[in-house]
């Protein structure tokens, strides 16, 4: 069976395709998935800058705040069981009502335990701050609805991320109107946070909705001990790395709110806005390649270890194209998409741009560490990225604000990706290949 897409292929692409089934439903599905997070990037972006915009520097800055708290302790309501999950529906689908039964009720307890903690935590460091505690209380209560995100995985394992697809971006889509028109309307901060609430119940009424119609049932859903036990057993190296990424991702935000005000985190969430608006090509790049690689793997590792050279250098070069026209017109940038109100970002922004060039070496490095295994290895090197990066932060932001965070980040970027590589046996091939590419980044 052939999908209707095949006829916009050019002929020598149509030929490799036509008659492969199972390659093509993997395509669309891949397509699919692709295409919704470039209108995320895209749509996002612009709702981002409107939003920043109206709200100027300071109330940006308490919004970044609130956000980075619970971006934080996210990790906790997924528990990392969505590759688990996937992994298992793929191998066994007659399973599907007790690994979706217990994943849900696994992440609706892990949703309570973040909403738990953001709070006690915002209560802590900022125990007279109503507006705050309201903020981080709103946004970690959407942890806990996000639980139907489970549906999701069931469509993902038989690859027709279409069915999510349509219930997540249509939400999506329909909630940056109501924030738009929230703007138009002049509503308060706290607004805007109920709005991104109401996106994550609608996302979640949109996958029930949508999987009633495929004909199944959430009534069938059943909790496993046993199961549960073993999901948690196979997660936690998966949880512990994502709970470590996103405190080094998220961490440099909430340090800079605590010790130098809303006002620097204002115009320091713009320039970090911007830089990684452009990370989302490098994933697509080596979601695109990682197939390939993981067929050269199989076959031997000079020719995989020569594949993973030429993406380093894309991956560089492709940094390098972003960053050097940002670092000389980053003013304008900011002027342009933010008003001049966040003119202070705009050097913050020139220096900034530099992480993603690390950013996107990451990302083909994760190609690396999937293909060979070696997650442990990889979760010591952001921990101890984490750690330089709170240990900067304490020692420049007191003296240099907004850009003490910008060095911190660049710096211990470079060293959780990069430096790691030559503290590793496993990694230093690799760090010689990142290292040539940085110096000559050899794309042909």
């Amino acid at each position: 069976m052939n999908q209707t897409w095949l006829r916009f292929l050019p002929s020598f692409l149509r030929g490799r395709v036509e008659g492969r089934y199972y390659l093509q439903k993997a395509l669309g599905h891949t397509s699919w998935l692709m295409g919704d997070q470039v209108a995320r990037k895209v749509v996002g972006l612009g709702v981002s800058v409107w939003l920043a915009r109206y709200l100027g520097p300071r109330l940006y800055g308490e919004f970044s705040y609130a956000f980075a708290v619970v971006t934080i302790i996210s990790p906790i309501a997924m528990l990392a069981l969505d590759d688990i999950s996937i992994r298992r529906l793929a191998q066994n689908p007659s399973s599907r009502d007790e690994v979706l039964g217990t994943s849900f009720f696994l992440m609706v307890a892990g949703g309570v335990v973040a909403f738990a903690l953001g709070l006690a935590a915002i209560f802590l460091a900022r125990p007279d701050d109503r507006l705050m505690h309201w903020l981080v209380g709103i946004l970690t209560a959407s942890t806990i609805v996000q639980a139907f995100i489970a549906i999701d995985f069931w469509f993902k394992s038989r690859m027709e991320g279409k069915f999510s697809v349509y219930a997540k971006t249509s939400t999506f889509l329909l909630l940056s109107i109501v924030k738009i028109g929230l703007i138009y309307l002049q509503a308060p901060l706290v607004a805007f946070a109920w709005a991104v609430l109401a996106e994550t119940a609608l996302a979640s009424l949109g996958l029930l909705i949508v999987y009633r119609k495929r004909g199944y049932s959430v009534k069938d859903w059943r909790f496993s001990r046993t199961m549960a036990r073993s999901m948690m057993r196979d997660s936690w190296p998966l949880f512990s790395a994502a709970l470590m990424t996103m405190a080094f991702l998220r961490i440099d935000q909430v340090m800079l709110g605590n010790m130098a005000g809303s006002k620097e985190l204002g115009n320091y969430s713009v320039a970090v806005q911007i830089t990684e608006a452009w990370y989302f090509v490098p994933m697509v790049i080596c979601s695109a390649v990682f197939p390939a690689l993981v067929e050269a793997e199989t076959t031997s590792d000079e020719l995989f270890y020569a594949h993973m050279r030429k993406l380093y250098s894309l991956m560089v070069f492709y940094g390098y194209l972003v960053a050097l026209p940002v670092l000389f017109f980053s003013r304008e940038i900011v002027q342009l998409l933010f008003s001049s109100a966040y003119k202070d970002a705009g050097p913050l922004l020139s220096v900034l741009i530099w992480s993603s060039v690390f950013g996107n070496l990451a990302a083909a490095r994760s190609v690396l560490i999937i293909s060979k295994n070696w997650t442990r290895v990889n979760l010591v090197c952001i921990a101890l990225g984490c750690g330089m990066n709170i240990s900067l932060n304490l020692l420049l932001i007191p003296d240099y604000g907004a850009m003490g965070a910008v060095v911190a980040t660049c710096i211990s970027y470079w060293f959780a990706v990069h430096g790691t590589c030559y503290l590793f046996k496993p990694l230093r091939q690799t760090g010689w290949m990142m290292t040539k590419a940085l110096i000559y980044p050899k794309i042909w």
